[in-house]
């Protein structure tokens, strides 16, 4: 199945860029690129279970030292952008990148930028 994804319109492109509008929120996707050396062993990292590299939220939070409401809501608006997919698994809320989504906004910028 190694169908063409659908190219990113203008509208969805600028979401990405506010989202990217912002230093820590640069910096949650940066770290859950390669999450093993950014988050301590002792971290809830999934390498299974159909989501690898997803990282707890809590983790996440105490990672980037800022309030749970403010962790929330970064990732919300990266999720909303695309660039973040999320999975519950028990209580705990896991975020991992969308790389689908990232590989298109490449695209995009490669193509009309």
């Amino acid at each position: 199945m190694n169908q063409e994804l659908n190219p990113l319109n203008d509208e969805q492109a600028v979401e990405i860029f506010k989202a990217l509008s912002n230093q820590t929120r640069v910096s949650i996707l940066q770290m859950l690129k390669d999450p093993e050396p950014h988050f301590s062993p002792e971290a809830h990292v999934i390498k299974d279970e159909g989501f690898e590299k997803g990282v707890c939220v809590s983790d996440i939070r105490s990672k980037i030292g800022m309030s749970q409401s403010t962790t929330s809501q970064y990732l919300s608006i990266l999720q909303q952008s695309g660039l973040l997919e999320m999975k519950r698994i028990g209580q705990w809320t896991y975020y991992r990148r969308n790389e689908e989504t990232i590989k298109l906004f490449e695209k995009y910028i490669g193509s009309k930028i």
